[in-house]
């Protein structure tokens, strides 16, 4: 073979990769948008049941194509402090298990024998793809056949792929050095080793099989490549955690010894028969024995490997992790963590990988946003009816972390808003900037009435008891526009939203009686003129705290999403 031909089946090959990864990529992102809603759904039903926790990591992985998306997520949750470890794990388990459905779809287009084989019919559904994307007038649609064409262009990588091996099957050099390579360890280093430089397991596996049918490797080199990819893969996971918190570190921890213990307990076994047998039974005769196709042989291993894997380590899971939580300890040296400090409850910046699950937390955090805003107008009332400052300090902490979660989490919206996301997430997007802004200004009113209480301090004056029994009538009808818009908010009821109007309407009402009344006071000399001042503009600033909550509350009428699970905080 000239040396023309063997350049060209390199670039093929090379060209065959990048098409495929590209295409495992977009097809990720598009189907994370499509089902985004579905897999948030999954995850606010994670408990602390193991076997839940497999299922959701299986079916969520499965669902987008992309175990490294699932891994970075769950890192992202228990980094946030919404996931425990215990839980974390059972979902890598189950993300293990969903990722080998891109082999068995591999394996499923290279058969065809003498007919139209299925990777050339699967291959044209990326000219159909890109026929509805580009041509049709929906979003939604355009997001289908977005999905058509990148599941198509799997099976142009693969063919690509697998000429350029068929040409490589042809060099009497390459099958010689790759023959030569017997050493099952060595196997599994070379297949980790070039998982991680793609990122994706999905390739190296898809690459594998290519190599595998057109006889380059045999079916028992295919076993322990496929083996050392599942380490390889780690590589993601280890990437989004060591940057990251301490049980986000953990977390990469227990992926990468999850991965690293069956591949171990996997050879192990592999050696001990082939010794025991002289060589007779090895992973390659048993699979080789037990399906038809050489591609399915490897597919059906990989599937085959992750389950018995899952179910070694699900009973060990309390001592994969007191192993972990020896490896990556506590740090004694470190300054603990202020919990009162500015800090995000819910987002966290690892989320952007997983966008639709970055909207349901940048809704968590806002409504827990709200919540902060709404003790601290409270707290305004008391300290300005009671003259009592033993709370300003809860008081400027709170505004603190109402101010920093506002900047932190628009900042994340913008990044957010770069991600390919569903037409309902986009629309959610366009008004969480909004009542971000709606909730940072009932932090400020309330910054107001303090700063009035301070005067009335220095003035060494103070409200009547009539004065402080309507503002404590007016703080008890904003706290229920509160309540009701939040359940607005969360779960789309317009009736909510109605009972926070009719709130709302009564807050005019009463804001307008009490300057009218104090006014009066003024008057007949109940009230000093430096004392009236500040009453009236409190008035005012009550007034508008109610108008951005139901300015928060309306917002439902632009959107419909998915309700949020209740989550706890970091």
């Amino acid at each position: 073979m000239d040396s023309v031909t063997t350049i060209t089946a390199v670039l093929t090959l090379l060209a065959g990769i990048g098409v495929f990864l590209i295409a495992c990529t977009t097809l990720s992102s598009n189907l994370e948008s499509v089902c985004g809603s579905r897999l948030r759904s999954l995850f606010s039903k994670a408990s602390d049941k193991k076997l839940v926790g497999v299922g959701i990591g299986a079916v969520g992985t499965a669902a987008i194509q992309s175990s490294g998306a699932t891994t970075v997520l769950v890192i992202g949750f228990v980094n946030a402090g919404i996931m425990s470890l215990t839980l974390a794990a059972a979902v890598i388990y189950g993300a293990n298990i969903g990722t080998t459905i891109t082999a068995q779809i591999v394996a499923l287009g290279m058969m065809g024998g003498n007919t139209v084989s299925l990777t050339v019919i699967f291959a044209a559904l990326t000219g159909v793809g890109a026929f509805v994307a580009a041509y049709s007038k929906s979003d939604k649609t355009r997001i289908w056949g977005s999905i058509i064409a990148a599941f198509g262009m799997l099976f142009v990588g693969l063919s690509m792929m697998s000429g350029a091996m068929s040409e490589f099957a042809q060099m009497d050099s390459v099958k010689e050095f790759l023959a030569s390579i017997k050493n099952l360890v060595l196997l599994v280093i070379i297949g980790a080793a070039l998982t991680a430089v793609v990122q994706s397991s999905s390739v190296m596996t898809s690459v594998v099989i290519t190599m595998l049918v057109a006889g380059l490797v045999d079916l028992e080199q295919g076993i322990y490549l496929t083996m050392g990819s599942n380490i390889g893969s780690c590589v993601v996971a280890i990437m989004a955690g060591f940057t990251s918190g301490l049980n986000a570190k953990r977390t990469a921890m227990i992926h990468l010894l999850f991965n690293v213990i069956g591949v171990v307990i996997f050879v192990a076994i592999g050696l001990l028969l082939g010794f025991a047998t002289g060589g007779e039974f090895t992973y390659g005769s048993i699979f080789a024995g037990l399906f038809g196709e050489p591609q399915t042989q490897l597919a059906m291993f990989h599937t085959v490997f992750n389950v018995i894997t899952v179910i070694i380590m699900l009973p060990l899971t309390s001592a994969l992790i007191r192993v972990v939580m020896r490896i990556v300890p506590d740090e004694k040296n470190s300054v603990p963590t202020d919990p009162s400090g500015p800090h995000l409850y819910f987002v966290d910046s690892h989320m952007i990988k997983t966008p639709a699950i970055a909207i349901l937390e940048v809704k968590n955090e806002i409504v827990h946003m709200a919540e902060m805003a709404m003790n601290n107008f409270s707290r305004s009332c008391r300290i300005i009816c009671n003259l009592d400052f033993s709370e300003k300090e809860a008081f400027e902490k709170e505004e603190n972390n109402i101010n920093y979660v506002n900047k932190e989490v628009n900042a994340f919206l913008v990044k957010l808003s770069n991600c390919k996301l569903s037409s309902a997430d986009l629309t959610y997007l366009s008004t969480a900037f909004h009542t971000l802004n709606d909730i940072e200004r009932v932090g400020d009113y309330a910054e107001n009435i303090v700063e009035y209480a301070d005067k009335l301090q220095k003035y060494g004056d103070a409200f009547s008891d009539i004065a402080k029994s309507e503002i404590q009538d007016v703080e008890s009808l904003i706290q229920g526009i509160y309540e009701n818009v939040m359940v607005a908010y969360k779960n789309i009821d317009f009736n909510a939203l109605d009972a926070a109007y009719d709130l709302e309407e009564k807050v005019d009402v009463l804001t307008d009686d009490m300057a009218e009344n104090h006014i009066k006071r003024m008057s007949v000399g109940l009230c000093s003129p430096s004392v009236g001042a500040e009453f009236l503009a409190l008035t005012s600033d009550v007034e508008r705290i109610a108008d951005h909550f139901i300015n928060v509350g309306h917002t439902i009428k632009e959107l419909r999403v998915v309700k949020p699970e209740p989550r706890a905080k970091k």
